[in-house]
């Protein structure tokens, strides 16, 4: 867009640029560190820092104009334009909405409570084998990342897949309003951030998705969420459903002989396509990325190839050997759901090959009143899978070892609080953990920053291994 255009888009007076509206820019960033030229650098005022106070070092490495809240006459002295408007997080999404506009894309747009991530990244490398596809990176899905990520795009691609990740009343319809998707993806719904969101439930504020459809748009939701479908059918979209619990929907899955294999029935045909997901939360992002590549006009053999190239994103459900261990790094985040989720499928993997299961653990976030009964739940889900040992960091410890004990009240597990790395490394040698080999499950809530803690286990594994170098 040129700049005269976004000052159009953002009804500011033709003044406001008038010596530079021919510039041209081709993508928006927050970080002056990432600035480039052709970048339109938009200021965000936050807790720590407020991004006015870096414009000037923006336009030093390139930024061509600035999206401001203020008057900034040093950037333009430096012959940038500055484009002032009252909030520059709306007036970014507004020029998100308007690019959106311009392209002929099929624009689908996904969220749940947990697993939207790795969908968005199986889907568009699925809708990848037909054509170029933009999609959000990682998981920038709120509403700056989002709107860059929709920037970010040449406006030639036949498919974008962006994700839309909410924690406050109203965050949905905001980002829907930019997007308007073609097709919406409802993959699940659970407790999560339930602290911001209020009374009306996970599902109400999903199900705002659907409100939001482009003309002759398409829902499709999950069937196995009976809030999540009331929600949806009230929503007067009329959704196509999928299931990967056994419901009568056009498009289901079940789970195959070899893990990660799965069988998927698309609308009255069969696929067996192998994914890199594993158990039945595997199932249900197969299926999900499956039946929106089908709606989008995708055949079963371009599904299937997707499947095959589909990569899984950073600390998502990624599996790694370390030693005798087999390790599944799902650090980036929990909630209830995902939580539940990764340790049935850790549960079954651990099964499936006779080893023991370890559980690295975190404090799970933004639950508000409902954190305690959360912990003491997962600590009952615990106790159910015959988890061998827990290594808990965080708050809510309590509440996980009570509902542990209220399961069973004679555990024969390992329960060792930890502090940070370093504690979770003496802990670990201390026990001299299974030494034999187990499955061992990293995951909880971002404060945590369980990574660290994965990662001290890699570093006492690898000076192990220099050790054992030397001695041979």
């Amino acid at each position: 867009m040129t700049v005269g255009e976004m000052a159009q888009a953002l009804g500011l007076s033709a003044e406001a640029c008038a010596a530079h509206e021919g510039r041209v820019l081709a993508r928006a960033v927050t970080d002056s560190r990432e600035a480039c030229p052709g970048a339109l650098f938009v200021c965000v005022p936050g807790a720590r820092v407020d991004g006015h106070d870096f414009a000037a070092s923006a336009v030093e490495r390139g930024a061509g104009a600035v999206l401001a809240s203020r008057p900034l006459p040093e950037v333009s002295a430096l012959g940038v334009p500055v484009l002032v408007v009252p909030d520059t997080v709306k007036a970014l999404g507004r020029l998100a909405a308007h690019w959106r506009d311009r392209t002929a894309a099929k624009v689908v747009c996904i969220t749940g409570t947990a697993g939207k991530t790795t969908l968005k990244e199986a889907l568009a490398a699925i809708l990848a084998v037909r054509g170029k596809t933009a999609k959000t990176p990682l998981n920038h899905n709120n509403q700056i990342g989002m709107p860059c990520a929709v920037l970010d795009t040449d406006g030639d691609e036949p498919f974008w897949v962006m994700e839309a990740g909410i924690s406050h009343e109203g965050d949905m319809d905001e980002l829907a309003a930019i997007l308007r998707p073609d097709l919406a993806v409802i993959l699940n719904v659970g407790p999560g951030h339930t602290e911001g969101l209020g009374g009306k439930g996970v599902a109400w504020h999903k199900a705002r998705l659907l409100s939001h459809l482009a003309p002759g748009g398409t829902a499709l939701v999950s069937a196995d969420y009976a809030d999540l479908v009331a929600e949806a059918q009230a929503s007067g979209a009329r959704p196509v459903y999928f299931t990967a619990a056994g419901a009568d929907t056009p498009y289901s899955a079940r789970m195959g002989e070899r893990a990660g294999n799965f069988h998927l029935e698309l609308a009255g045909k069969g696929l067996e396509a192998a994914t890199p997901f594993r158990g039945a939360y595997g199932a249900e992002n197969a299926i999900a990325a499956a039946a929106a590549a089908h709606l989008l006009g995708l055949s079963e053999e371009e599904i299937r190839r997707g499947f095959a190239e589909a990569p899984l994103p950073p600390q998502r459900s990624a599996r790694k050997e370390l030693g005798p261990w087999r390790v599944i790094d799902d650090t980036y985040n929990a909630n209830p759901l995902s939580m539940r989720r990764m340790l049935e499928a850790a549960a079954e993997e651990a099964r499936g090959a006779g080893l023991p299961l370890v559980a690295v653990l975190g404090e799970m976030g933004e639950l508000g009143a409902e954190s305690a009964k959360h912990h003491e739940d997962l600590g009952r889900l615990l106790g159910r899978l015959g988890v061998d040992a827990i290594y808990w960091k965080g708050g809510h410890g309590e509440d996980v070892h009570a509902g542990l004990a209220a399961e069973n009240p004679h555990p024969d597990v390992r329960w060792k609080p930890v502090t940070g790395p370093e504690d979770f490394a003496r802990a670990w040698e201390a026990e001299a953990s299974f030494p034999q080999g187990a499955v061992v499950l990293f995951k909880g809530s971002r404060a945590n920053r369980l990574e660290e803690l994965l990662a001290a286990l890699e570093k006492a594994q690898a000076g192990q291994g220099r050790e054992e170098g030397r001695v041979l």
